[in-house]
């Protein structure tokens, strides 16, 4: 007979060995190639045009989406405005603000940010990350994104990005930038 005690010490070790693993996948990998140089200016800067998809496994649910970024300078502010248009037909403009905040950083903030998003510039990767209140379908949920930026080739850049939920990834985000 197993007692409460076993099944508890279990469900525990269970829990933290998943966690462990779980802790490993929450940010996405670097290229296996050394990345051309990338700036967070030189990513967002104008007009450019992308593709992506949300992927969220467990749901089995895979959301694709284009948008629209239009990205201007001023001083050391950039601000991006990011226009979407998801394949269900939903729609949504979210702005990002990016103060620089030094060499190879920025600080930022979009409607849907909890707090400050923290920008890193290093070795032509760019890694961005934040938590959002993202609201989709008339629902709104609390995610953490920690997203990584880098050039594939001339006119490509890709933003991947680990997608949390109270700190377990739940899924991914793989978009592709091309100039307009």
């Amino acid at each position: 007979m197993i007692e409460m005690t076993d099944v508890t010490r279990r469900g525990a070790l269970v829990f933290t060995a998943g966690a462990m693993v779980a802790g490993c996948a929450t940010r996405p990998p670097a290229p296996r190639t050394q990345p051309a140089a990338l700036t967070l200016e030189e990513a967002f800067l104008g007009r450019t045009v992308g593709e992506g998809v949300f992927s969220f496994p467990i749901a089995r649910v895979n959301r694709r989406f284009r948008a629209d970024l239009d990205g201007r300078l001023e001083g050391d502010r950039l601000t991006v405005v990011e226009d979407f248009f998801y394949e269900d037909g939903e729609t949504n403009r979210l702005t990002w603000v990016f103060d620089r905040a030094g060499p190879g950083r920025w600080t930022g903030r979009r409607e849907d940010t909890v707090g400050v998003a923290a920008v890193t510039e290093s070795n032509g990767l760019i890694r961005l990350e934040y938590l959002a209140d993202v609201s989709s379908r008339g629902a709104v949920t609390r995610l953490g994104f920690r997203d990584l930026i880098y050039r594939t080739g001339p006119d490509v850049i890709v933003n991947e990005a680990v997608v949390s939920w109270n700190g377990l990834p739940l899924g991914s985000v793989r978009f592709e930038i091309r100039r307009a």
